[in-house]
């Protein structure tokens, strides 16, 4: 089916446990009615959103039912088996491009039912930079958990949960009024879009950014943090000068030069990419260093059996903290004695759903509607394409055994 689309429906969230996020608020579904008249827009009615039905209805965005008769239905996290219409477009995170085991069903289905599937994750511009994520809001909220982590262990006033929250405002007085202690020395690894998240959220909680080389040799009366590139933390094994961009093209034939930090840090937010070819940053036996004062890892990245060793699986967002037992490698309840206690949320931007939508929904306003209800001129539709007429899009043609189910 080929774009421009004219008749385009928001779905209702069906996965479980529920996503309270929506691609386009109240306010950018009437801009778009207003950019684009020629558009019949409409949102399914839905009882879990962070904007309600009413928000819609007061910006005279129609609500509905049944999305039958819409050309373009857009989401954001993957949609049920039993909401996948045949013969439509769909616009979603598939997570099936890593051929992720739980999403094998969808695919086929989705190539059963003729529908064309394109990802959120791959929408690129023509440079082949990504133009939508969520990324910048994991790294808010996970920087926020770090806190709430060290606040189980320490003690202090109760930081609310970021999902009971309104929005980041609230956040904010509430991480305001912890009182963080002035020796305080948090190490980040990761300055992309979710290292700048979690960058802003320490620095209004007045945390102060110094040099990694500062980090080392810092004795510190007020709370510190620094960022560490892949530069500060990888060396080659043969000892020649670090590259890069050759480290990013293959990151083999290096090590992780971490220890040093994490004897020094009392929390690390892990915001960084992780090449699977490439090493650990913290193995179960750099974790047993009796010079380690780690306290917290808050795996924002939450790469499960990757660099950090200690995040032995996935938490939640209501249960989002387990203690890593440092001698055994095991997993001990949180806040443990001798444990390093673990927050890795792998959905972190749900519990800031309605800031964390408004900033995606702008993003897909303005960077990539134009090219689904105008033109695809740049080919950035075709290029997020996975599958269209029951067929994989000639780039992902490697899907096809995970295809099959």
């Amino acid at each position: 089916m080929a774009v421009p689309y004219r008749k385009v429906g928001i779905i209702r969230e069906g996965k479980q446990p529920a996503d309270r996020r929506v691609p386009l608020t109240p306010a950018q579904c009437k801009e778009v009615m207003q950019r684009y008249p020629e558009v019949d827009l409409v949102v399914q009615r839905s009882s879990v959103r962070a904007f309600t039905d009413a928000e819609y209805e007061a910006f005279e965005i129609p609500l509905v039912d049944d999305l039958g008769d819409r050309d373009l239905i857009l989401g954001v996290k993957e949609v049920p088996l039993d909401m996948l219409l045949p013969d439509k477009s769909y616009l979603f995170f598939s997570h099936t491009i890593k051929e992720q085991p739980h999403n094998k069903k969808l695919l086929k289905t989705a190539l059963e039912r003729k529908i064309r599937l394109i990802d959120h994750e791959l929408l690129t511009n023509p440079h082949g930079e990504r133009v939508l994520a969520f990324g910048y809001w994991a790294g808010v909220v996970g920087a926020y958990n770090a806190i709430r982590a060290w606040q189980l262990v320490h003690g202090g006033p109760e930081l609310k949960p970021a999902n009971q929250c309104h929005d980041l405002e609230e956040l904010e007085r509430y991480l305001h009024a912890y009182p963080l202690p002035n020796d305080l020395r948090i190490v980040m690894t990761g300055g992309g879009r979710v290292g700048k998240g979690a960058m802003g959220v320490l620095e209004r909680a007045g945390v102060e950014r110094i040099k990694p080389d500062e980090f080392l040799q810092a004795q510190n009366s007020s709370p510190i943090y620094t960022v560490l590139g892949s530069a500060d933390l990888y060396a080659r094994n043969d000892g020649g000068p670090f590259d890069k961009e050759a480290f990013h093209l293959d990151p083999s034939g290096h090590h992780a030069k971490f220890l040093p930090y994490v004897r020094k840090a009392h929390i690390h937010t892990a915001c960084h990419f992780w090449d699977p070819r490439g090493p650990k940053i913290l193995t179960a036996e750099d974790l047993r260093d009796p010079q380690l004062t780690l306290e917290v890892v808050a795996d924002i990245s939450c790469d499960i059996g990757g660099p950090i060793d200690s995040t032995l699986r996935a938490t939640t967002i209501a249960d989002p903290f387990f203690g890593y037992d440092r001698s055994t490698g095991k997993e001990v309840p949180a806040g443990s004695k001798g444990s390093i206690t673990v927050m890795s949320v792998d959905n972190l931007p749900c519990e800031l759903p309605r800031d964390a939508s408004e900033a995606f929904g702008r993003d897909l306003l303005e960077r990539v509607l134009p090219s689904m209800l105008v033109s695809d001129s740049e080919a950035m539709i075709e290029r997020a394409t996975i599958a269209e007429a029951g067929e994989l899009s000639p780039a992902w043609k490697k899907l096809a055994d995970y295809a099959k189910g």
